[in-house]
């Protein structure tokens, strides 16, 4: 299985994993799956630290890769996946991580309510 985190799985992950789910937290754990963070956590993360409202690793890359994580690159056809998507949500962050996940057949894990109504495939974080 393919997964593709959403900024707060990411930042639960690193700092408290009890937040999450259990079937976030094992499926996450699992060697065998494959873990993407998206281009569009790293830069949430960035301007939410830079305006002071967000505690975040100094070092996210070496944070990703001590937990095996990889890095998903926003991509032209990313951005026009966002297009396709009905307006359930405004956050753009939350709309590009979606159309990724789509586009890219990955399970976004996510704790946000408006993710089920895109039909992407999820684990509830």
């Amino acid at each position: 299985m393919t997964l593709l985190l959403d900024t707060h799985v990411f930042l639960w992950w690193l700092d408290d994993p009890s937040q999450l789910s259990k079937a976030a937290v094992k499926a996450i754990g699992d060697g065998k799956n494959t873990v993407y963070v998206s281009a569009a956590v790293i830069w949430e993360i960035s301007i939410k630290k830079a305006l002071g409202k967000l505690d975040a690793p100094d070092d996210i890359e070496a944070a990703m890769a001590a937990n095996r994580f990889l890095p998903l690159p926003v991509t032209i056809p990313h951005a026009l996946a966002v297009q396709a998507l009905p307006e359930v949500h405004r956050d753009p962050f939350d709309r590009m991580l979606i159309a990724q996940a789509k586009h890219e057949g990955f399970k976004l894990v996510s704790r946000d309510p408006n993710v089920p109504p895109y039909g992407v495939a999820h684990i509830v974080a």
